[in-house]
């Protein structure tokens, strides 16, 4: 698969920063408050494998997106640089940096969805005995009706409504029909990589998984935005903050 981006800032500034999308806006609109860091760094807004604004949607593919995430710390020349991933993204940053702890020189997490790491801790064990199920029934529901049971499942009353006249509604729940559960990606521990998690402070698993990380190393701050931590004042501060400070 070839590499699918949108990049701000020069090969000229200073280090590199690859940022990776969860499973909802991708690119560059996934960063919406961070666009301003492409003052200071040369960011790289990545594409994760399926998500495309014109193609259809493929299933996501873990390994895939780690390897996007390698090539991109490469690009232009470069030899690595700093990640930072939302949600599902965080599982590829986390593969990238074990396979190649040469490129990936600090991780930052928000919300990371590294749920196998702690699929037997309580949260994600209640998570995902909630959402297996809906994942059995993949390939035996259209994309319509896998958005709604999903999205009631994952989001109750504030479960987001499909407008099945929208063509891009319905490439969004293809595409979500077509992720793979996290808990069943292969996760390890990243040893001597710098790392900060950020979360929102309103979902007990993603404060479970921010802990078991802390409790490796990481550094856990809680900074509030719900699942978007990184879209509050003091987050965005935070992310500023590290990687200025991890850059090599």
């Amino acid at each position: 698969m070839a590499v699918s981006l949108s990049s701000s800032g020069s090969v000229g500034s200073s280090g590199r920063v690859v940022f990776v999308h969860g499973s909802g806006a991708f690119g560059a609109a996934a960063w919406p408050v961070q666009h301003v860091l492409a003052g200071s760094f040369d960011c790289l807004f990545v594409r994760r494998t399926g998500f495309d604004p014109v193609a259809e949607p493929v299933p996501s593919d873990f390994a895939a997106d780690a390897q996007i995430i390698i090539d991109n710390l490469q690009l232009d020349g470069r030899h690595g640089g700093q990640v930072v991933a939302h949600a599902q993204g965080a599982v590829a940053a986390m593969m990238a940096a074990v396979q190649r702890p040469d490129l990936v020189h600090s991780l930052l997490l928000c919300e990371p969805a590294c749920l196998s790491l702690t699929k037997d801790l309580p949260a994600t064990a209640a998570h995902i005995k909630l959402m297996q199920p809906v994942f059995d029934l993949r390939n035996e529901l259209d994309d319509v009706e896998y958005y709604r049971q999903f999205s009631q499942l994952a989001f109750g009353e504030a479960a987001r409504k499909l407008d099945p006249d929208d063509a891009e509604a319905l490439r969004t729940a293809r595409r979500l029909r077509l992720q793979a559960p996290a808990w069943e990606a292969p996760l390890d521990i990243v040893p001597g990589v710098p790392t900060m998690v950020l979360t929102g402070g309103w979902e007990p698993m993603y404060e479970e998984v921010a802990e078991y990380l802390a409790s490796t190393g990481a550094r856990h701050l809680i900074v509030g935005g719900g699942h978007r931590p990184q879209d509050t004042e003091s987050g965005q501060a935070a992310i500023k903050e590290f990687l200025a400070n991890s850059q090599k």
